[in-house]
């Protein structure tokens, strides 16, 4: 059973940038599909990106297109989101997730880490 940590997140200005980090124990990465999810208070948890078990494929929601990116490198069993021209309204708890098996958007993923916090504000 795979354990996932993320960390990465802080305090950051509108337009800047933050690169959050996954790091998966416990089992084998590129076994698993993966993907970032978020959420704010009182708001349902927000699909933001997924990426297939090679890193080949990925898909980014239209609220964070071509400012966020999504990658993997499975040789260090990591996860990452990197946060470009950030904005107030990204501020949430960002929490990575990861199946056997390709969830896409929807959050029924089987295993999620504990979520790191992330702030943008002036």
């Amino acid at each position: 059973q795979v354990q996932l940590a993320e960390s990465g997140g802080g305090l950051a200005q509108p337009g800047g940038s933050l690169t959050l980090s996954c790091a998966a124990s416990g089992g084998t990465a590129s076994d698993y599909a993966m993907a970032w999810f978020r959420q704010s208070p009182g708001k349902e948890r927000e699909f933001v990106a997924a990426i297939s078990r090679t890193g080949g494929g990925t898909y980014v929601a239209d609220s964070v297109k071509g400012r966020f990116t999504i990658s993997r490198d499975n040789a260090k069993n990591t996860l990452y989101l990197q946060m470009n021209s950030l904005k107030p309204e990204d501020t949430a708890v960002y929490y990575c997730a990861a199946d056997l098996q390709p969830r896409g958007l929807r959050p029924s993923y089987s295993y999620w880490g504990h979520g790191t916090q992330v702030t943008v504000s002036s």
